[in-house]
């Protein structure tokens, strides 16, 4: 579209469209946000008499990842089926299996290169993504990151780097020829197919993201780890998406503080005096 189109009644009917297809109102604010600097631009070199995004009202309210029921994960059965009766080809079962334990956003699974692989720290350094046909720095400082590895995927990573097809990007994930694989055609012709075979019901690609920071979450690791693994701009954003599931009852924190403090085992304690209250009731 040339700029001289782009007017009120556009701008207005992409911002209904984009909410109605999933876009968040902060991620649509900054779309508006650089569209309108684009037009300020174009005003100030009279390439256009006025800048319409300045009576466009921008959408209100948070991410919709604030919603409990938009987070669907899958449990350990789940994953299991999806890599044993799902997967088709070593790849298949490879590119899944990294996702779900690396947590790996889609561009930057389709962006990672050999030399990104730390054999010895066991980690993936996340470098860049691979979105529309094109190579792109990591969005901002916490993409650009390093992510720990579990042992059986460093093992897997190394049958798969024999059998992996090689060209000159290097790519751990390439096509036949080598070339970066395109993401749609791997939805269409092997996540969906996959999620059929292995009976799981059609969950986003994405949502392979969300079960590894469940898995996290599930094994008590620290908010902050599970920050710095995902790559997210700050502590919030993590606890936007995953607070809900967290456990609001720790009592293995609380029996490690009463053991610092007193010097005893105080679940012992704890079973003692619960005993005592049962004999005190049984007493006639």
């Amino acid at each position: 579209m040339k700029i001289n189109r782009v007017n009120f009644e556009a701008i207005e009917k992409f911002t209904t469209h984009s909410l109605k297809n999933g876009v968040t109102p902060p991620t649509l604010r900054k779309i508006l946000t650089t569209l309108g600097a684009v037009l300020t631009y174009a005003v100030r070199n009279r390439y256009i008499d006025y800048n319409p995004s300045r009576d466009v009202e921008k959408p209100k309210g948070k991410s919709v990842h604030n919603e409990k029921e938009k987070t669907v994960t899958l449990d350990s059965g789940q994953i299991r089926a999806l890599l044993d009766k799902g997967a088709e080809s070593q790849q298949d079962r490879m590119l899944f299996m990294t996702a779900v334990l690396t947590g790996l956003r889609e561009g930057e699974l389709f962006g990672l290169q050999w030399g990104d692989i730390d054999w010895l720290n066991r980690q993936i350094h996340v470098r860049r993504t691979y979105n529309h046909r094109r190579f792109y720095e990591p969005k901002s400082k916490a993409s650009r990151r390093k992510v720990d590895l579990a042992p059986e995927l460093v093992s897997a990573f190394k049958e798969w780097k024999l059998a992996c097809p090689t060209g000159e990007l290097d790519l751990v994930f390439p096509t036949e020829v080598g070339t970066p694989e395109d993401a749609n055609n791997m939805l269409k012709r092997r996540f969906y197919p996959a999620l059929r075979r292995a009976g799981l019901p059609k969950v986003r690609f994405h949502d392979l993201r969300h079960t590894y920071a469940s898995l996290l979450v599930a094994q008590g690791e620290h908010p902050k780890y599970i920050q710095s693994q995902l790559g997210h701009s700050s502590i919030q954003v993590t606890m936007d998406v995953y607070g809900h599931l967290m456990t609001d009852v720790n009592q293995e924190a609380a029996i490690k503080l009463g053991k610092s403090v007193f010097g005893t085992d105080s679940s012992n304690m704890v079973a003692n005096k619960q005993k005592e209250a049962s004999q005190i009731q049984l007493t006639p």
